[in-house]
């Protein structure tokens, strides 16, 4: 069926499509550069190995997250993600909506709790934190790239907000941090 819909020499359009996405869930994931592009790399070589049994029952990009989330899994299975990911900051990208300096001092160290609390979670949570938030894919999508339920989703995803809040000590919520408040 794949050969019908994605000739083979179609990987480099495959690649060049998905590469980003698949490198930003990667380093969201694991939070260090480096892993992320050899995990990147990794998966598009099982993408590659695997191509011919693409069934097209779901959709390229949900399958090739899906190879990412284990991609993702088997690295964690085999580090057991010690203090490797403490070292990058994966929300240092959020601009301040402050001018003061107190106050960007202040929003640096939200965004580093924020960083080491998502860090904390276990693998799914933080898998639908990521997907979901960060990436912004829409429930049944990122059900079908965690092999779940849209139910399990919705869950994980509560669950995981509220062990987020309560490692990070919000008592009001995610509200500094609007991208994460999406449910």
């Amino acid at each position: 069926m794949y050969e019908e819909k994605y000739p083979q020499h179609d990987i480099s359009r495959i690649y060049q499509t998905y590469y980003k996405d698949v490198y930003n869930f990667l380093f969201h994931f694991t939070g260090d550069k480096n892993n992320a592009e050899d995990l990147t790399q990794e998966t598009f070589l099982r993408i590659l190995k695997s191509l011919s049994n693409y069934s097209g029952k779901s959709s390229l990009k949900t399958w090739v997250f899906s190879v990412a989330k284990h991609v993702a899994l088997d690295h964690y299975r085999r580090k057991k993600f010690t203090s490797v990911l403490s070292g990058i900051n994966f929300l240092k990208n959020i601009p301040s909506t402050e001018g003061i300096p107190e106050m960007k001092v202040e929003h640096g160290e939200v965004r580093h709790l924020v960083h080491q609390a998502l860090l904390a979670l276990k693998p799914n949570y933080r898998a639908v934190i990521i997907l979901r938030a960060l990436r912004e894919l829409s429930i049944k999508e990122t059900a079908e790239i965690l092999g779940c339920s849209e139910s399990k989703v919705k869950v994980d995803y509560h669950r995981a907000l509220k062990k987020l809040q309560q490692e990070i000590g919000l008592e009001g919520g995610l509200e500094c941090l609007p991208s994460l408040k999406k449910s």
